[in-house]
């Protein structure tokens, strides 16, 4: 299997032009703040649930905590009233308090930068450590790679991979490096809008030419 560059580079520039009319995911936005704390919580926050839910809760609990050490102070009921929009918020609540126990006296309340060091911390994993990294640090060395962009990328036949692990580990290899701030970004948009999960809108499809649409059985 071999895809070309140009093919790349044309499918990212047809998203880039045709995200233009729709908000940027939650997660992508915390990148203006700088502020590597606030991504990785809202990562937490967004598991499971819409991006809408995550904005929402996000928003709320920040205005009251947005440090580890505010975090802490918060008792176990409060916090899960302020994020019981999210879904799960007993269990996200846990994680939340545990993460930032461990930020606080490990790391002195500075979020660790190192993707190996991020989900050496109970409750992070790879696609949350990744996304902290690019979008909290602005540290464009990895792809983040959640489900969108496991989907997308298997069905265009730009990689051939079981896992959302092995799908970053081969998107490295053949996408310039200009494009991996933005790959996580365009594709999840494209997934929540046109080339969902189940049943993908390919009639509607910008990019159908450059989709070998593996996997593909039924589509809109």
């Amino acid at each position: 299997m071999i895809t070309k560059t140009k093919d790349i580079n044309s499918v990212i520039k047809i998203l880039e032009k045709w995200s233009k009319k729709y908000e940027h995911p939650t997660l992508r936005s915390t990148h203006k703040e700088k502020n590597p704390f606030k991504t990785l919580i809202a990562c937490l926050l967004s598991l499971r649930t819409q991006d809408a839910n995550t904005k929402k809760t996000s928003e709320a609990l920040f205005k009251v905590a947005d440090t580890p050490k505010e975090i802490l102070k918060l008792n176990q009921k409060k916090l899960e009233k302020l994020i019981f929009s999210s879904g799960y918020y007993k269990n996200k609540a846990k994680a939340i308090k545990h993460v930032s126990e461990v930020i606080l006296n490990k790391y002195k309340g500075n979020v660790p930068s190192d993707i190996d060091e991020l989900m050496s911390i109970k409750g992070i994993g790879r696609k949350t450590a990744t996304i902290t990294r690019v979008f909290g640090f602005g540290k464009a060395d990895c792809i983040p790679t959640d489900v969108h962009v496991h989907v997308i990328a298997n069905r265009l036949g730009w990689v051939r991979a079981k896992t959302p692990e092995k799908t970053e580990e081969q998107l490295m290899k053949i996408v310039p490096r200009d494009y991996w701030f933005e790959l996580n970004t365009l594709f999840v948009l494209f997934g929540k809008h046109i080339c969902l999960t189940r049943l993908p809108f390919c009639s509607k499809c910008v990019i159908r030419k450059y989709c070998k649409r593996i996997n593909v059985k039924k589509s809109r």
